[in-house]
């Protein structure tokens, strides 16, 4: 062995037994919170100033990443995959009880390992103060009335919000319908569209909108729950309105599943530690949020019990009329899988000369054989695509139809690998369109 690889080797032992007694003092890098809805509502808020605190309990910086998009599909989903290593964390909503029984990802609350539940929090209905309406009584005559549906919003579609107003509705017996949802990533967009003029009803928690009631230019008409609310007071809950209806959400922090036990004990016992102070107290109080801590096994069991409830009310069938999204799941695959055999059919119907990717030596010819094998293969994805997932069909129609066209393996693995997780991302994490999730979870 020459000295250079000699040296080589030793450098790389060397950095391997530091690594491994740096990684022996966890936490030894920086810790990520996931937040799954947008900066400026009630969960980031809360997600800061954990992390705020928790820096000083690790030693290590926690930093916020807002993983928005889907619902709370992104961020779920992105957080319950997360490698388990303890350096990631995400600050869990009342929305991971809803999204598989709405079909939208497979992840369900036994995809984490809970830490430790901060707060709950009940609906509450918004309207700007210059808006007419005085009660919720008031309102619900004005969806009975509306001869055009009314703008509403408060998060995205399927969000707690959207399913306490729905709610409601379908509970007084008015015309769902009646009440145009608007999906917006979070509160505190949905509030600003709410002074804008784009919607004119907003359905979130008191303390996201507490600012705004504050000074006096949104007024709210009610609030989803037994007793008055300790952070504003002075509004009447739906039940002294006469409307027996109350919901509202929880948020909490979680580990992804297999996160060893030992930085589970840890982190959990520096969650607990940080949400029992006088400070983070101190923080909920002002903000108006409703404070309820529990440690990891009793959250998990909250947890489960409350996914029960949701997914009673999820699959009743007017709940499933208002859950089907604006384009199905089938909408892109097939699209994709069609255009894509269009594209290359057209692509090599228009030139038969040599191509910088083909091999010259086998140059391909349309024929019969050639147009089944595409139409074969794009048959297959869009009947497995719903079994094996988006990734993996797609994945084997296109290495298919590139190795059909006799392009070189090697740069059809380079296609396939950029391409599909490109496209997946696109559509299911920036435009949320539902997309398979099958064998791989995404």
């Amino acid at each position: 062995m020459s000295r250079g690889c000699r040296l080589a080797l030793c450098l790389l032992l060397l950095g391997t037994s530091v690594g491994c007694e740096h990684d022996s003092q966890w936490p030894a890098r920086p810790v990520t919170l996931l937040c799954p809805w947008s900066a400026g509502g009630g969960t980031d808020r809360v997600a800061r100033q954990i992390a705020y605190q928790l820096k000083a309990e690790l030693g290590v910086p926690v930093n916020v990443v807002n993983a928005t998009g889907g619902g709370g599909v992104t961020g779920h989903t992105r957080g319950a995959t997360a490698r388990p290593d303890g350096y990631t964390l995400t600050m869990i909503t009342v929305e991971l009880n809803m999204l598989h029984w709405r079909g939208l990802c497979p992840i369900t609350p036994d995809s984490y390992q809970p830490l430790a539940k901060l707060n709950q929090d009940s609906a509450a209905i918004f309207v700007r103060s210059d808006a007419s309406w005085q009660s919720i009584v008031e309102l619900e005559d004005a969806f009975h009335a509306a001869k055009e549906p009314i703008p509403v919003s408060g998060s995205a579609a399927g969000s707690i919000w959207h399913l306490a107003l729905v709610g409601w509705l379908m509970q007084r017996d008015v015309p769902v319908e009646a009440a145009n949802w608007i999906s917006i990533n979070g509160s505190a967009p949905s509030l600003q569209e709410l002074l804008a003029g784009g919607v004119e009803v907003v359905c979130c928690s008191i303390p996201e909108a507490a600012s705004l009631l504050d000074a006096g230019e949104v007024r709210c008409l009610g609030v989803m729950r037994q007793a008055r609310s300790p952070a504003a007071p002075e509004v009447p809950t739906f039940r002294e309105q006469n409307v027996d209806w109350s919901i509202g959400g929880w948020r909490g922090l979680a580990y992804p599943r297999g996160v060893p036990e030992d930085r589970v004990e840890r982190m959990e016992a520096a969650i607990l530690k940080v949400a029992r102070s006088d400070e983070f107290a101190g923080f909920m109080n002002d903000a108006g949020f409703n404070i309820s801590i529990s440690d990891g096994a009793t959250f998990r069991e909250f947890m489960a019990d409350s996914d029960k409830s949701f997914g009673d009310i999820l699959t009743r069938p007017a709940m499933q009329q208002r859950q089907v999204a604006p384009l199905s799941r089938w909408f892109v695959p097939v699209g994709l899988a069609v255009l894509m055999g269009l594209v290359a059919a057209t692509g090599l119907a228009s030139s038969r000369g040599s191509a910088t990717f083909l091999d010259e030596s086998r140059r391909p010819e349309i024929n019969v054989r050639l147009m089944c094998t595409f139409a074969l293969s794009v048959a297959l994805f869009i009947v497995c695509s719903q079994t094996v997932g988006y990734v993996i069909a797609s994945a084997a129609m296109m290495s298919v139809q590139l190795l059909t066209l006799r392009v070189r393996w090697s740069v059809s693995a380079l296609i396939v690998v950029v391409a599909v997780p490109g496209v997946y991302q696109m559509f299911a994490g920036v435009l949320g369109v539902p997309l398979p999730w099958g064998w791989l979870g995404w």
